[in-house]
């Protein structure tokens, strides 16, 4: 386990380079609904479960080269539900059953603002999706190639903030939160195009950088 201090930077967010840079693309991928099931303020590490295909996508990006970075919005931990440490252990458990299967994250982004939260900043925080901070940050990490980059997310804040960082796009799943396609489709724009699957384990089909 990842153990105090933790990654943690003057903004108050998790910000967990693993990888080495180089310019190239990456594959952004929020965390619940996408890459582990959703269970509402996820803390406990016996309720970690990857969603089918989520390995396997991961590990297809690893091998093309792709930068693969998680950026997730923990306002549980603005809320005082649980803390750095909670993150950290159900962190370990997913990147563990990744590796299981070859797959690995170059960086996990976390932040944990939150509306109307006081000291911890606000819903505009700049860190917090749909607002671009988390991937910009890992993008200057990197050596990120954003013009070429995708994201993954079940929520429509998700495909905004990967507009407001210049990615090529989007894919909204649909293994999260309900009935949010339509939002998420209202985010595309002329530069950003946003495709819709039912979950991860169809993106590798939606990506060029994948499928080809």
């Amino acid at each position: 386990m990842l153990e105090a201090p933790f990654p943690i930077d003057e903004d108050g967010v998790w910000i967990e380079i693993l990888g080495s840079p180089s310019a190239a693309p990456a594959l952004y991928l929020d965390r619940d609904g996408v890459v582990v099931v959703e269970t509402h303020y996820l803390h406990a590490v016996e309720k970690t479960k990857l969603i089918p295909g989520a390995g396997e996508t991961i590990a297809l990006a690893n091998r093309r080269g792709l930068h693969v970075v998680l950026v997730t919005n923990q306002s549980g931990i603005g809320r005082g539900l649980y803390n750095w440490a909670a993150f950290a252990m159900v962190q370990d458990k997913i990147k563990a059953e990744l590796s299981s299967l070859g797959a690995y994250f170059d960086a996990v982004c976390a932040c944990p603002h939150f509306p109307e939260c006081g000291e911890q900043g606000d819903e505009n925080h700049r860190d917090r999706k749909p607002n671009p901070g988390m991937l910009l940050k890992a993008a200057k990490a990197l050596d990120i190639d954003l013009e070429s980059s995708w994201i993954v997310g079940d929520m429509h804040t998700d495909m905004a903030a990967g507009r407001n960082a210049g990615l090529t796009g989007g894919i909204h799943v649909n293994s999260g939160w309900p009935n949010l396609r339509d939002k998420a489709r209202a985010e595309a724009c002329k530069n950003f195009q946003v495709l819709g699957a039912d979950s991860i384990a169809e993106v590798p089909i939606n990506i060029p950088l994948l499928s080809g």
